[in-house]
């Protein structure tokens, strides 16, 4: 792709997000376009950040430890939004700005303890499974509190949001319901916390399919893939 086609794209997904916003009474600046690099090799990203993106988001460790030693998301932060084996965090914990998919007990007090070996503290995302479905991970809506609670006693974790990827919609506007639910989670996770609330900032909901529905429900960060690149190889 042609680095004017992408810069095209990037400006087109942007005007999207500041309709969807300012439809429901928000400012477009509070909702940031992230950039899903799965399968992109690093001459894509870096033309995907000097066309304007300023967050990418990966899903393999693999892609991800190969871009980075290749400098490729030099100039924007880099997020972690795949399924994170707990035998891979160590190589990913320390090396992005955010881990987006934590989902379990089992990988938060793992990467927990990874961050403090290496005298880091990791800012993470709780990844929701809000439509309850048994091919994903994430924490069941009911368990999302004490998650919460748990994380931010964490010495070298930082929260600062929810994550959430409803079921395949079959029908346009089908997610909204869900991205609502999500909306409704985060709020109240957000009057939860007392003192730890300040840091909570982050919501990420919507992708290509239905970013627009994310940021009319609530959505600070969009991840947008196939939107932004066109179809994967």
């Amino acid at each position: 792709m042609e680095w004017m086609e992408l810069k095209e794209r990037v400006e087109a997904i942007r005007a999207q997000i500041a309709a969807a916003a300012i439809e429901v009474g928000r400012d477009p600046a509070e909702i940031t376009l992230e950039a899903a690099t799965k399968t992109r090799d690093a001459a894509t990203v870096r033309a995907a950040i000097a066309a304007g993106i300023t967050v990418c988001g990966e899903n393999r460790v693999q892609e991800l430890t190969q871009k980075l030693d290749q400098f490729a998301y030099d100039g924007a932060e880099v997020h972690f939004i795949g399924h994170l084996q707990t035998n891979k965090i160590n190589k990913v914990v320390g090396r992005v700005d955010l881990i987006e998919s934590v989902g379990s007990r089992h990988l938060l007090e793992g990467i927990d303890a990874c961050a403090a070996r290496l005298e880091r503290v990791q800012d993470i995302l709780l990844e929701v499974n809000i439509g309850g479905e048994e091919s994903k991970t994430g924490f069941a809506p009911e368990e999302l509190l004490t998650a919460a609670e748990l994380a931010v006693k964490m010495p070298h974790v930082r929260l600062r949001g929810l994550m959430a990827i409803p079921p395949v919609a079959q029908h346009m506007g089908d997610s909204r319901k869900f991205f609502h639910k999500i909306y409704q989670l985060y709020v109240d996770i957000i009057q939860k916390m007392g003192d730890n609330r300040g840091t909570i900032s982050c919501l990420s909901m919507g992708m290509s399919q239905d970013y627009a529905d994310g940021v009319r429900e609530g959505s600070t960060l969009v991840r947008v893939g196939t939107g932004l690149f066109g179809p994967r190889a």
